[in-house]
């Protein structure tokens, strides 16, 4: 029997699926979790997308250290890739470690344990490590793309795709269970492809093959789609979309990251403004009363006024249900980082306050369209739930975890 274990995770959602697997390993080779000061054995999933996030990585490995005594330390992810060297100084119980070789290490420090690089989360009752009940299953890793602001494409390396085979077999495990909702997610994940399997391919698939497994009282699962980046969502996807009947969740995810046509160039972007606009528009035409969420940066190097103006009109013009705004964050090795025009750190907080500011009215506005609607959400915990748009709700506290009902929005 092993000891105690912790997994700290940072960053986006596939590093969260990847932690579950290590969870997963871990308990599956009789280790049980706890908190950093009683571990014996810690890994660290890292994240280095922006300055800040380097920043809270380095912190949270001191943290580790510090709180962990006696602990065996393993750093891993798109931080430890990037500078390894710098995690490796920090004393002999760190071990660095390459996420395609992590089955490996913890084989090899938790005897016993799988290798977790297939299946992403517990099957038994349907929930996740932390007691999620929307459970990922990463299909798809790396990237293509050289965005001027991002360093994921040199720490995961170019973008590969899990075999088809692969991904159905886990998510046909999770259905199996009980789970009500799979999120499929990637680092670029409208870029999956499997021989002449796409995206839209593979989710046709994982319907197919999920529709008879579950109980004979409930609803078959629901598959959720992370983000998908706007120059990868063609007409089989959007047909996909329109015809799931909400077997895949009529909810997208679509980075704009700004409404200037000249600031989206100097990111690398490989779309303008009115491009963006025009797919967002031909998606509600295709599936009436979906949702859209996105990411957006504010003050990248050399923004103006008038730029972010354009974003601000963009988001409104879209009616984005939700905002993710980030204010650009430096990070060292990129081209971005590397500009003499660098806006003023307090000019990017007041743009990122008043862009949020807008966010919170498009969430509420697009709450209130739907009022009087009826969707399915997923029972996250008593009372509480997620409906199909993205929304959180207030349910019967009686409901179980787990559960798919309908509810009136």
């Amino acid at each position: 029997m092993g000891g105690v274990f912790s997994v700290v995770n940072l960053g986006c959602k596939v590093n969260r699926v990847e932690s579950d697997g290590f969870e997963r390993a871990l308990r599956d080779a009789g280790w049980r979790p706890g908190p950093l000061g009683e571990a014996a054995l810690v890994v660290v999933n890292t994240c280095t997308v922006t300055g800040e996030a380097e920043r809270k990585t380095r912190k949270a490995v001191h943290r580790a250290l510090r709180e962990a005594p006696c602990a065996r330390v393993a750093v891993t992810g798109c931080a430890a890739a990037i500078d390894p060297a710098w995690f490796a100084s920090l004393g002999p119980r760190v071990a660095v470690v390459p996420k395609a070789q992590m089955g490996e290490w913890l084989a090899r420090e938790a005897p016993g344990a799988e290798d977790p690089a297939g299946m992403t989360a517990h099957a038994g009752g349907g929930v996740a490590p932390g007691g999620r009940v929307r459970v990922g299953v990463k299909v798809q890793d790396g990237c293509d793309n050289a965005c001027t602001y991002c360093i994921v494409h040199v720490a995961r390396g170019a973008a590969w795709s899990r075999p088809a085979d692969e991904v159905a077999a886990d998510v046909a495990r999770l259905a199996a269970a009980g789970v009500p909702e799979i999120l499929l997610t990637g680092i670029n994940l409208g870029s999956y492809r499997d021989g002449g399997t796409g995206l839209a391919g593979l989710c046709e698939r994982l319907l197919a093959e999920t529709a008879a497994l579950a109980a004979p009282d409930a609803r078959p699962c629901r598959l959720r789609v992370g983000s998908v980046e706007p120059m990868d969502v063609d007409d089989d996807f959007i047909a996909l979309l329109a015809r799931a009947g909400g077997r895949v969740c009529r909810h997208l995810h679509l980075p704009l990251q700004s409404g200037s046509s000249r600031v989206l160039g100097q990111m690398g972007r490989p779309y303008d403004a009115p491009a963006f606009l025009a797919l967002v528009r031909r998606l509600r035409e295709a599936v009436p009363g979906l949702s859209l969420s996105t990411d957006v940066i504010v003050g990248f190097p050399g923004e103006t006024d008038d730029d972010f103006a354009a974003t601000c009109d963009m988001v409104r013009a879209c009616g984005f249900s939700r905002l993710h705004v980030f204010p650009y964050s430096r990070r060292e090795g990129t081209p971005a980082a590397e500009r003499a025009d660098q806006v003023p750190p307090e000019l990017r907080a007041r743009r990122a306050a008043e862009l949020r500011a807008i966010g919170a009215e498009l969430a509420a506005a697009d709450r209130a369209a739907r009022a009087g609607t009826v969707e399915l959400a997923v029972v996250e915990a008593p009372g509480r739930a997620c409906s199909e748009s993205y929304h959180e709700l207030a349910v019967d506290p009686s409901l179980p975890a787990g559960a798919l009902v309908e509810v009136e929005l």
